[in-house]
């Protein structure tokens, strides 16, 4: 009689295992297999999005693709993001005269409270187009994880660089150099 229990035991132990090793075959499979999200790299085209606009009077949304042609920064920011305030006094810096040669800004929030944002511009004076990213679908679709992300985009509507990080305004000033168009 023992070595009947000993027998339903192997034999039971061995389905389970059996089992196991099915599972994880197949979710090994699955896994390389499905079809996973692209990120976003240099050289890939930037994809269109539009958002709500905080601080343009006579737009409501600001839709990426009607600045074909020119140079884009896109800056995703948020106001509790220590690195993103550091970096903002040199985008309005630049701003004026890098408008002037082709090149715009877009500083995309991804806080939720309006009020917040509209405080935070009136702080640091930006003149730069700012649009509200409240569901975070354009983050998603650029695959932003960090704050502050930049993509710099040229003129063709290729991605030219990515950075993840504050910038400094040198790098910054370098980044929109690359981006302007050509006269």
């Amino acid at each position: 009689m023992d070595m009947d229990k000993k027998k339903k035991r192997l034999i039971f132990r061995s389905v389970l295992l059996t089992i196991m090793v099915l599972m994880t075959v197949y979710a090994v499979y699955t896994n390389l297999t499905s079809d996973k999200k692209a990120v976003l790299q240099v050289g890939d085209e930037a994809p269109n999005f539009e958002l709500p606009t905080m601080n343009i009077n006579n737009k409501e949304t600001l839709k990426l693709e009607d600045y074909k042609g020119q140079g884009v920064m896109l800056n995703f920011w948020a106001t509790y993001c220590g690195p993103c305030k550091e970096e903002m006094p040199y985008m309005q810096q630049l701003y004026p005269a890098y408008k002037e040669k082709g090149v715009e800004i877009i500083a995309i929030n991804l806080d939720k409270s309006k009020l917040v944002v509209e405080q935070f511009l009136d702080e640091y004076g930006l003149t730069f187009p700012v649009v509200q990213d409240t569901t975070s679908e354009v983050m998603q679709l650029y695959d932003v994880g960090a704050l502050p992300a930049s993509y710099f985009v040229g003129p063709d509507g290729k991605i030219e660089h990515k950075i993840i990080g504050a910038l400094t305004l040198e790098n910054l000033e370098g980044y929109l150099q690359d981006i302007t168009p050509e006269s």
